[in-house]
């Protein structure tokens, strides 16, 4: 998730020409993260970590009701397990966060989609997630994209098979989602998705290819749906050139709102507009679009909504003053985060919740 350089391109490509786009893929991702000091790290084993609930007490609310804080850091009858998930598309290991206040009745259930080189614990650190499930009566479900799947644990947004419905990690995710919304009775209308970067990227692909399962998204710093065919054409949509898309027609994708950083060196901003302009292309014909501007913790913003003829919110943009490639407002506790700015968790559960 750091800058990737054209450098880079030069022995990928030999090995391209050789035969094996395999091998190109890997060595182009694992050279170019490994001279901005992102070395792999040697486990690939999905743990729920020992301070698994809210890991900044002092900045965490407790829902209502909620019972006091026990030593492992989360709410007494809050749990954060691991679990699998598999279907004819393939598995995947995932962290299922249930609050404390799952007895008042759940509201909703989130799909937390990590960035790359990061695992479910990390996001769900930075992200402070779990202590906004307490507050709202979110269940929070941290899918594991393994090394197995992507050398550098990136969701493979960029590929062709895994960019549409039926298949490939679309189908894994919104399966797994549609499996645990009916085990705990979640709404139908109650599934959401988010991510950061290649989970931001994702989530674009889950909002649009399955609308009926996610009624909403948050994509943070991510990138829009067929950006990109390969890893090529992955870093040119990461510099702010992503491929065309043919025009067809499309069914209404979910409602999203998304956030980027205007010093985002990683993911060029321009591709949150493209996101936006995605979410709105199969809407309704009458919208109405307000902008507003603001400040929040040190850094200064610019909100688009666009809303329909009910009023209700389509889609929210956010531009992030000075913000790099990190979620918004996040802790210090989880790798991709900046404190400063506004609180992206927050405004995405609200964004979810309406």
């Amino acid at each position: 998730m750091k800058t990737l350089i054209p450098r880079a391109f030069g022995t990928a490509a030999n090995l391209a020409r050789a035969g094996s786009a395999a091998e190109y893929a890997n060595d182009l991702v694992r050279r170019t993260l490994a001279q901005h000091g992102l070395a792999p790290q040697t486990k690939d084993t999905v743990l729920a970590p020992r301070s698994a609930g809210p890991t900044n007490p002092r900045s965490a609310k407790m829902a209502k009701g909620a019972k006091p804080t026990s030593a492992t850091g989360m709410p007494d009858g809050a749990s954060f397990t691991a679990s699998n998930f598999s279907c004819t598309e393939g598995e995947r290991r995932y962290l299922t966060y249930l609050p404390a206040s799952v007895s008042d009745g759940l509201q909703g259930l989130v799909v937390m989609l990590h960035g790359c080189t990061q695992t479910p614990e990390d996001f769900a650190a930075g992200s402070r997630m779990n202590a906004l499930a307490e507050q709202h009566r979110l269940l929070i479900v941290y899918p594991h994209q393994s090394r197995g799947e992507n050398a550098q644990s990136c969701w493979n947004w960029f590929r062709r098979g895994d960019q549409m419905r039926d298949r490939g990690e679309p189908a894994i995710l919104a399966g797994l989602a549609e499996q645990i919304a009916a085990r705990h009775d979640v709404p139908s209308d109650k599934v959401f998705a988010a991510g950061l970067s290649a989970g931001g990227a994702m989530a674009a692909i889950l909002g649009e290819t399955y609308p009926e399962v996610f009624s909403a998204i948050g994509v943070h710093s991510g990138l829009p749906v067929g950006s990109a065919k390969d890893v090529p054409s992955a870093f040119a949509a990461m510099s702010g050139n992503p491929m065309p898309r043919a025009s067809t027609q499309r069914a209404p994708a979910a409602r999203a709102i998304v956030l980027h950083g205007t010093a985002d060196s990683t993911v060029h901003p321009r591709n949150g507009h493209e996101i936006v302009a995605q979410a709105l292309e199969a809407g309704p014909v009458q919208t109405l679009q307000t902008e507003d501007r603001g400040q929040a913790a040190g850094r200064s913003y610019t909100r688009n909504v666009t809303v329909d003829g009910a009023g209700i919110a389509l889609v929210e943009h956010w531009e992030i003053d000075g913000l790099g490639h990190a979620w918004s407002g996040g802790s210090p506790d989880g790798s991709y985060t900046d404190s400063k700015g506004p609180d992206a968790s927050a405004e995405i559960i609200r964004f979810f919740l309406v």
